[in-house]
């Protein structure tokens, strides 16, 4: 039976020698234990950092924090204009509540601006003239037109005015047409 070249050179020892040969010139390989077991490993010591190195970790520590604080204050900023913006919206519904003129069976209307559109409002006879004359204002109110006497127009402006969506001024020099709509809204 033949052989194989390999079981031939194996049978001869040759192949042994040259195994031999190459573990001689090879270092010889350590065995390391695995971490945290045996020796402790040693590891090269980080460089030391530069002073620019320095210099910048600390810019960059200012600047979180400059950012943080920032951010904090401007969270105080919002909360504190939402509770204020909260407290007067309290204020004018407290105001408002039975104060409102609004009719029900009103049937002449009265246009007027408020928030660059031309709105309107149903009023009777009586309250349309003192509406003109600047006894009555208009409050707008969650999106409500709100129908109120002149001294309650008068503190909701005090507290918000643009709240105030119509409050004429008696002293103003327009006049009231023969229908009952002043001069300036006459189109």
């Amino acid at each position: 039976m033949v052989d194989s070249l390999r079981d031939q050179l194996l049978k001869s020892g040759i192949v042994k020698q040259l195994k031999d040969e190459k573990r001689q010139q090879q270092p010889p390989v350590r065995q390391t234990p695995p971490p945290g077991k045996g020796k402790p490993q040693h590891h090269k010591p980080k460089p030391a950092r530069t002073q620019e190195e320095i210099d910048l970790a600390k810019a960059y520590a200012i600047r979180a924090q400059t950012e943080a604080n920032e951010r904090k204050r401007a969270e105080q900023e919002s909360a504190e204009q939402a509770r204020l913006k909260r407290e007067r919206k309290a204020k004018v519904q407290q105001l408002l509540e039975g104060n409102a003129l609004n009719k029900a069976d009103a049937d002449q209307v009265r246009h007027f601006e408020y928030g660059g559109k031309i709105r309107r409002l149903y009023v009777d006879a009586a309250q349309l003239a003192e509406l003109n004359a600047g006894k009555l204002g208009v409050i707008q109110n969650a999106g409500r037109y709100v129908l109120v006497a002149q001294s309650t127009a008068e503190q909701i402006r005090a507290i918000d005015p643009h709240l105030v969506a119509l409050l004429v001024d008696p002293s103003a020099s327009g006049g009231v047409g023969e229908d009952g709509v002043p001069d300036d809204l006459m189109w």
